[in-house]
């Protein structure tokens, strides 16, 4: 049992928890807004790793790997997935605002798969796996008995630097306010003179932007990337909001790096199980504590 929950892998854990904070970061942020459960939402992770490796080979000519490359690359694959999130929004959710929830959750469903069937049918593309290149240099440290690449430093850096701007812009600023209004109550924050629409086009950006950025740690970490490359981590990353408690923010990030943890801790034992803990962590859930770790706050669920 050492073996298994040894530093190593707990480091490893907290990398893969870092991706899959982002992710759930999308999950839980438009569930408080618009409590829908956007099942898309991982293939927006897709778009931004395919707009990362697009965008390496278009600037490799004029730059080396190395942090200048790596940082431009981090903005398009953020910009790719904002784009991508913002247009599904607009005409794939907004549509049906106000119908049935089950027929926005229906439609997610359908939009996700659209991305991975047309993403797989551009001859540019397919649907065959493709190496990521090494937009960073890789490098390896020794500390103890711990091997810790600076691909893991950049994954923690990165999500770590979204995350806390996410909660100084929630916290913070009248956007961040608006936002707080629009998750407790729509029709009184149209009262209050706040553009509701606006509001949830902002929060489809930021959440896509932040799985755009999955998308390329994703890339550098697991050098493989696929049109369906967004299913597993997209489930995964929803299970975590729901671990944390979907729609907080804090539980999401928690329940993410507790997800990343388990993971690679079962990895180490059966790489099977490792496949699966994240269903057996869902159904512990939804039977002892339906609500996650932080339940639902009436006052701070975006």
């Amino acid at each position: 049992m050492g073996s298994i929950f040894s530093p190593q892998q707990i480091v490893n854990g907290l990398q893969l928890g870092a991706i899959y904070a982002l992710i759930a970061l999308g999950y839980t942020m438009v569930y408080g807004i618009v409590r829908l459960i956007n099942f898309a939402h991982g293939d927006f992770f897709m778009v931004g790793a395919y707009a990362a490796f697009g965008s390496f080979f278009m600037f490799n000519f004029f730059l080396p790997p190395g942090n200048g490359l790596a940082f431009i690359v981090l903005i398009l694959a953020m910009a790719a997935g904002a784009a991508i999130a913002v247009i599904t929004d607009h005409f794939a959710y907004k549509p049906l605002r106000y119908k049935p929830k089950l027929s926005s959750l229906v439609t997610a469903i359908g939009v996700s798969m659209l991305l991975e069937y047309l993403f797989s049918a551009i001859p540019a593309i397919g649907p065959s796996p493709r190496g990521f290149p090494e937009v960073l240099p890789k490098k390896m440290f020794h500390f103890a008995n711990v091997e810790i690449s600076n691909y893991v430093i950049v994954d923690l850096a990165v999500a770590g630097v979204l995350m806390i701007g996410l909660t100084f812009l929630i916290q913070r600023t009248a956007l961040g306010r608006a936002m707080r209004a629009v998750s407790q109550d729509k029709d009184a924050a149209k009262l209050m003179g706040i553009n509701v629409d606006r509001i949830i086009s902002l929060t489809f950006l930021i959440g896509g932007a932040f799985a755009g950025a999955a998308g390329l740690l994703a890339g550098l970490t697991y050098p493989r990337i696929q049109p369906y490359m967004g299913i597993l981590p997209g489930l995964k990353a929803f299970i975590a909001a729901v671990l944390g408690g979907i729609g907080s923010i804090p539980g999401a990030v928690l329940g993410a790096f507790i997800m990343g943890i388990a993971e690679t801790c079962a990895t180490a034992y059966n790489s099977l199980l490792g496949e699966g803990i994240a269903f057996v962590i869902l159904i512990v859930v939804l039977l002892i504590r339906p609500s996650g770790i932080f339940g639902e706050k009436t006052a701070d669920k975006i």
